[in-house]
């Protein structure tokens, strides 16, 4: 089945932006281009895309550059049949975008994968980055032995069935079930039609590392390791609460890292704070913004 038709697609006017392109390391990566001034660099995980922004980009592009990319295999990105979907190649991509967009003095927001995709891009060019706006992340290595929280659908034989069913993820993910509609569930379907456009969602979990022989644990420890070369950057953290899979305990994990960073509990938002609380959250980074010219 052909995912082409998403390409253009508006999901009922809920995604109003033009679609920009980039050839980027062999496949089409897509990307919201929205609004002038210094970029905030929007950054999703997984199953979701930039239409986990969309709320971000209409009020934010007003007063900046709004760049929202889709990584690969997600969105309305290409999804090529011959890579790993593997964190480096994440971080590669990105690279490649935000040097071919020539962004500078970025803001970057990151949540989920987008945190070590994001710090994965920030530890190499922190004199691209001017601030940071981190939601519900994180980035280390699993203790070897450790079970991830997939280890169960792996054992019952039921992962494949469990990732593919995306508006399951989605809903599960958001605390106020009021704020979902028909249309946000069909926008996060829609890039999934069939089996094989699930490469990239079927990886992305499994490249948590878990000891130190996983195959990404050396790019994950190489950032975790690195990231007091951001020390200087104005950040701020806003934390969705009620989130199962980055839950508050690691508010105080990322004091560690940044004594004292500005934090703010989303007290009725769960891992998709994007969906959960997205004025409160827009209103915090504005504020943020004028705090930090």
């Amino acid at each position: 089945m052909n995912r082409d038709f998403i390409k253009f697609e508006s999901f009922d006017g809920t995604f109003p932006f033009k679609p920009n392109f980039k050839n980027i390391n062999g496949f089409n990566m897509h990307y919201v281009d929205e609004g002038v001034g210094e970029p905030i660099l929007c950054l999703h995980g997984m199953p979701t895309w930039s239409y986990l922004y969309r709320k971000f980009i209409k009020v934010l592009s007003k007063t900046n550059r709004v760049v929202a990319p889709d990584a690969m295999g997600f969105g309305k990105s290409d999804v090529p049949q011959n890579k790993n979907y593997v964190m480096q190649e994440h971080i590669d991509n990105l690279k490649e975008l935000v040097l071919n967009l020539n962004l500078k003095d970025i803001t970057l927001i990151v949540q989920d994968w987008g945190g070590p995709i994001g710090f994965g891009l920030a530890v190499n060019y922190p004199e691209k980055i001017k601030r940071l706006i981190i939601m519900n992340t994180s980035i280390g290595v699993m203790k070897e032995g450790r079970k991830p929280w997939y280890a169960p659908l792996e054992e019952k034989g039921i992962y494949k069935q469990f990732i593919m069913n995306i508006s399951g993820l989605i809903k599960g993910g958001i605390y106020n079930k009021d704020k979902i509609t028909d249309s946000m569930i069909e926008a996060y379907k829609a890039p999934f039609p069939s089996e094989k456009y699930y490469i990239g969602a079927f990886v992305w979990p499994k490249d948590i590392p878990v000891g130190e022989s996983h195959p990404s644990a050396s790019i994950m420890k190489f950032v975790r390791n690195n990231l007091e070369r951001l020390e200087e950057q104005k950040k701020i953290l806003i934390w969705g609460v009620k989130d199962p899979i980055f839950p508050e305990k690691l508010i105080s994990w990322w004091n560690k890292i940044y004594p004292g960073i500005e934090t703010h509990k989303i007290k009725n938002a769960s891992h998709f704070l994007q969906e959960d609380a997205p004025k409160q959250i827009i209103d915090i980074i504005k504020q943020f913004l004028d705090n930090n010219p």
